[in-house]
């Protein structure tokens, strides 16, 4: 009886240990950042930041130094090769759903470090953590 429960107890134990393994998910490489932790990056890093929503959404407003690749463009897979993969991107769209998809992209083609700013450039927008050019003929 003492060897059935010793076995009980080694089970449970090992089932325990397997359910607190980490299993990584596919976006354990892309790490979300508010607009003062890439303000952060932008400072501490040399990074390629990256607004990938259409010309006309960044010509309206974007963030400073920031490059347009159009995700939606049938370009795009091309367009994404012209960056270095080594150097880190912090990508933005308007609401971080394009971002995310495209992180995953990026990811897929091999880029080492990818940050997308959380909640895209519509949370943002009125934060003084990150500097925003306005297009001044609206």
């Amino acid at each position: 009886m003492k060897r059935l429960l010793k076995i009980c107890c080694l089970l449970l134990a090992l089932s325990f240990g397997v359910s607190c393994i980490d299993n990584k998910s596919d976006n354990d490489d892309v790490k979300l950042v508010t607009a003062e932790e890439m303000q952060s990056i932008l400072e501490l890093e040399d990074v390629q930041l990256v607004d990938i929503r259409t010309p006309k959404e960044h010509d309206e407003i974007h963030i400073a130094n920031s490059q347009n690749i159009d995700f939606m463009s049938p370009t795009f897979e091309v367009d994404i090769t012209k960056l270095n993969k080594k150097k880190p991107v912090i990508l933005y769209c308007k609401s971080g759903r394009r971002s995310a998809k495209c992180a995953q992209k990026m990811k897929d083609a091999g880029f080492e470090k990818i940050y997308d700013l959380e909640g895209g450039i519509s949370k943002w927008k009125h934060s003084d953590k990150l500097e925003i050019n306005l297009k001044t003929d609206m």
